[in-house]
This record gives C-alpha cells, sequence and structure tokens, in this order.
C-alpha cells in the first residue's frame, strides 16, 4: 500500500473457538477437525522439573527425609509428596507431557492425583475422551499429535 491507494473495506472474520478455563488460565479451544500446534503446559513441565530434581536428591543421599528436604525448599512435605509421585509416571507419559502431546484433560492437578504405579493401567486411566484427542503411539494414553 501506498498513500495514494484507498483504504480497503473493512473484512470481518469469523473464527469458531470457545474459551475453556485449564489450570487457572484461559485457554482457547479449537473445533473438532482442527489440528493445533503442539503446546507445552509450563506448569506441568515445571512440576516434573522440580519432581525428578527432589528425586535426584533424595536418592543421592544429600537428604534423609522428604521432611528435611521440604524443610529446605520452604514448602509443605505433604505437597512435595504429591508432586514426587510424577516421577512415577511411564517414561512415554513424561515425554509425551515435556512435547506438549498430551490432550487437554491431562492437567496438573488431575495428575497429582493418586494415580496406579503399573504403567499400563496409567495410560488407561490417562485416556481422554475428546474425539480430537488421538491415542499416543497406540499404548492408550490420551496425546494430541
Amino acid at each position: 500500500m501506498n498513500r495514494g491507494t484507498p483504504i480497503p473495506e473493512t473484512m470481518t472474520l469469523h473464527v469458531p473457538f470457545r474459551v475453556v478455563k485449564r489450570g487457572g488460565r484461559k485457554e482457547m479451544q479449537m473445533p473438532e477437525g482442527v489440528t493445533q500446534s503442539r503446546r507445552t503446559d509450563s506448569a506441568l513441565v515445571k512440576a516434573l522439573a522440580r519432581a525428578f530434581r527432589w528425586k535426584r536428591m533424595l536418592e543421592s543421599g544429600e537428604f534423609a527425609t522428604i521432611a528435611e528436604l521440604a524443610e529446605r525448599e520452604a514448602i509443605a512435605p505433604s505437597y512435595m509428596t504429591r508432586v514426587l509421585r510424577l516421577t512415577q509416571f511411564a517414561p512415554d507419559i513424561v515425554e509425551a507431557i515435556l512435547d506438549g502431546r498430551q490432550g487437554t484433560e491431562v492437567t496438573l492437578a488431575r495428575l497429582m492425583e493418586t494415580h496406579p504405579v503399573d504403567w499400563d493401567e496409567q495410560r488407561v486411566a490417562l485416556q481422554c475422551t475428546t474425539a480430537t484427542d488421538q491415542i499416543h503411539q497406540g499404548t492408550g494414553f490420551c496425546a494430541t499429535l
């Protein structure tokens, strides 16, 4: 465009989407059939990083108990215990979360609930119900590919 070119008429675009709350944030959810780019959930990634860091600190003997480590980190031991449970997830589930391939129903709050120790049972428990979600590598773990 240059100065002599008239400004075009206003154009209105209609984009179907809905806004849903997820982990205290608002997120745009596209209609079925529309693929979204992979998006990592920073809260999930941060919690996984903390969990594996704390696990390493406990296993190395740097801290003898969860209570001792929780005191140093200035958090409640019960919260630390719930976050540490994230280290028990199957490697493919952790990888999908880090890659942003987890389904929209996989939230930090949901993962911090009590979950099965068996990896196959975890995949089944985390299976999503929305049509836009696909099964991750045939394992039963819900992931948006």
